[in-house]
């Protein structure tokens, strides 16, 4: 009974055993045989194809990209412009002092940014006058992202034009070319190369719009001549260059017209004929001193109470152009008018209304040149007289 037992019990062990054994040969059998080898390979074809057609589209697109489309001979040219003429633009950023009376501290922090262009290989900045308006200090970034420390050389709010100089070697620095803004003709192109928002070295094109504008320096004086041009000009922008088609300096820019404040296509550039009069002073004195009569005007709002047009004479400068030629200021008695004096009405024949108007015409001309200048005299006789303007 008892090897019946045990026998009875090895015999089951051993059933267990073989019935475990067919069981894992059978799971064996279906993941190892055939069908196991069938998935296998299908598996490894199905990863070959995945990596293939993973590949091919990446390789089709390769094979499938167009070429690059030839440049039309205008767009060279610009693109060789631009290529030519950035490194001789400079990004400008201001800062201002302000004070922390919480921490009884003072620091400097960003006030804003602008455009100048490299003038010479000494390294004086031209840029605008209102760019560097309140600035505590000044930074210039050149366009290999050099950063300089820019010091003041003088400016002028009548033209909105101001100089700056910065310690840079002469190899840093690639001076601009200047052009002839006197012999632009409407519907030419034109390029400003600027830093609209920050955005440093960017290059917008248009054409010349209109010549001869008029527009207010800082101090209210018109400048003369002034480019208008298609071109975005927008915030940043100002102080920039404004270019013709061969690369040359025509202008800088320095406003917009805008309801918005952005570009709305119409943008004024200060000519650079007036540039390269006015800067070569600024580089020397520090100062601009236009060319002058040798009067003194009376207010305008007086001349304007009086119904007068034109430039009204308050007092003659001894030993001037104005006393030699024999001008007669305005006669006051006990507050009331005597001899009206002469009024300047025309410079060379050109119509004078304000004194502003009188300053932009003389700003034309150089000390020692001679103008005639067309006066009325007490309100009733109209002569001529030739000054030397000093």
């Amino acid at each position: 009974m008892r090897g019946m037992c045990c026998g009875a019990g090895r015999s089951g062990w051993w059933i267990v055993a073989i019935a475990v054994g067919v069981a894992l040969l059978t799971a064996l059998g279906c993941t190892a045989g055939g069908p196991a080898t069938d998935g296998a390979a299908g598996g490894v074809a199905a990863l070959g194809a995945a990596a293939v057609q993973g590949a091919t589209p990446a390789r089709a697109a390769d094979l499938d990209q167009p070429p690059p489309t030839p440049l039309r001979p205008e767009e060279r040219a610009t693109i060789d412009l631009f290529d030519r003429t950035r490194a001789s633009v400079v990004y400008i950023n201001t800062l201002a002092r302000r004070a922390d009376w919480f921490r009884g501290t003072v620091m400097e922090v960003p006030q804003g940014t602008g455009t100048g262009l490299v003038w010479d290989d000494e390294g004086h900045i031209i840029t605008n006058f209102h760019v560097l308006a309140d600035a505590s200090s000044v930074e210039v970034v050149l366009d290999d992202q050099s950063t300089y420390d820019a010091e003041w050389v003088g400016g002028s709010a009548s033209h909105d034009l101001a100089v700056l100089r910065i310690d840079a070697p002469p190899e840093a620095l690639h001076p601009v070319t200047p052009g002839n803004s006197d012999a632009l003709l409407v519907g030419q192109s034109v390029y400003a190369i600027g830093n609209p928002f920050g955005y440093n070295a960017t290059l917008s094109t248009g054409v010349v719009s209109a010549l001869g504008r008029r527009i207010n320096g800082l101090d209210g004086t018109p400048i003369e001549d002034v480019i208008q041009t298609d071109a975005a000009i927008n915030v940043g922008n100002s102080g920039g260059p404004l270019l013709d088609s061969a690369g040359r300096v025509i202008g800088v820019n320095t406003q917009i017209s805008s309801p918005s404040g952005a570009s709305a296509g119409v943008g004024f550039a200060v000519p650079v004929s007036t540039v390269r009069r006015v800067v070569p002073e600024l580089i020397e004195t520090g100062t601009y001193s236009p060319p002058r009569l040798g009067i003194r005007a009376v207010d305008q709002g007086l001349t304007r109470r009086l119904g007068i047009e034109g430039v009204l004479i308050a007092a003659i400068e001894s030993g001037s152009g104005a006393a030699d030629a024999g001008l007669l200021p305005i006669e006051v008695s006990r507050n009331r008018i005597v001899a009206l004096g002469d009024v300047i009405q025309a410079v060379e024949g050109e119509p004078i209304r304000t004194l502003g108007e009188l300053r932009a015409v003389l700003d034309r001309y150089q000390a020692g040149d001679e103008v005639t200048v067309s006066i009325l005299r007490d309100g009733e006789e109209e002569d001529e007289v030739t000054i030397r303007l000093q």
